[in-house]
């Protein structure tokens, strides 16, 4: 089976030779199925146009690549959740735990979980945290992205 284009090989042309990390064969599927993500779209767009203060500071910092290069997007859906952020290359899900996310922490730990079953690294801040220190939370998501 031929290799599908990577996000490097798109940015560095044909003759970019830099190897997959995994095969697309062997990456668990990540997207909702359709009849899902249906249901799904609207809760996105409304989360994308009313984001939390610490979720928009965060996304100031995050978006165009201004971490490691790495690309982030926001409010983004894996299988039947929604994650504030998520960087396809390293794998890397960021959670902003606030009032919006009305999870008791036995629904928080399962939805770690399967996130981390997926082979996916998440990293959780609190709003507060994340308003206070927001330079000590990019140091972090920098290292996570490195490693």
């Amino acid at each position: 089976m031929p290799e599908s284009p990577t996000r490097e090989k798109i940015r560095g042309g044909e003759n970019d030779e830099r190897p997959l990390s995994v095969p697309d064969d062997e990456k668990p599927r990540l997207r909702p199925s359709p009849a899902l993500w249906e249901k799904l779209r609207p809760l996105v767009r409304e989360k994308r146009h009313a984001p939390t203060p610490a979720e928009r500071a965060l996304w100031e910092r995050l978006r165009r690549d201004q971490v490691k290069g790495a690309h982030f997007r926001r409010q983004h859906a894996i299988e039947r959740f929604i994650v504030d952020f998520y960087c396809p290359e390293a794998r890397l899900v960021i959670e902003i735990d606030g009032p919006i996310h009305n999870y008791t922490p036995a629904e928080d730990a399962i939805r770690q979980e399967f996130l981390e079953s997926l082979g996916l690294h998440v990293l959780r801040f609190g709003n507060d945290e994340v308003q206070a220190e927001i330079e000590r939370m990019i140091q972090q998501i920098e290292e996570a992205v490195a490693s």
